[in-house]
């Protein structure tokens, strides 16, 4: 393991911000930012954001060729579900689960 790289509390379900990270697990740093600029989903911006402060700890460890650096785990967990209540017929309230994540990428030496 060359870095880690955890960003926490995102506003996204785990489900979502998973169909983005099995795209870029296993691939070059370099090639995985080409493919999350192309991808159209909601939540590539907070997976390139913890991509990014990755590559940046690797740099902090003095790891500054891209071209040997992947992306050995990506992965998303479950964070706290935030309960709320919307507003139903006759009087009546339903509740609803606004789920969280944490997203978690180590990187590590040599491509896959």
């Amino acid at each position: 393991m060359i870095s880690k790289a955890v960003n926490k509390y995102i506003r996204r379900t785990p489900r979502k911000v998973n169909t983005v990270l099995d795209v870029i697990r296993g691939k070059n740093v370099d090639y995985a930012f080409m493919l999350l600029k192309n991808i159209n989903k909601g939540a590539k911006e907070e997976v390139s954001k913890t991509l990014k402060s990755a590559v940046s700890n690797a740099y902090e460890k003095g790891f500054t060729d891209t071209s040997k650096i992947s992306v050995s785990e990506a992965y998303s967990t479950e964070g706290p579900i935030f309960k709320r209540y919307k507003a139903r017929a006759m009087g009546r309230a339903t509740k609803r689960y606004k789920r969280t994540s944490h997203i978690t990428i180590i990187l590590k030496e040599g491509v896959n």
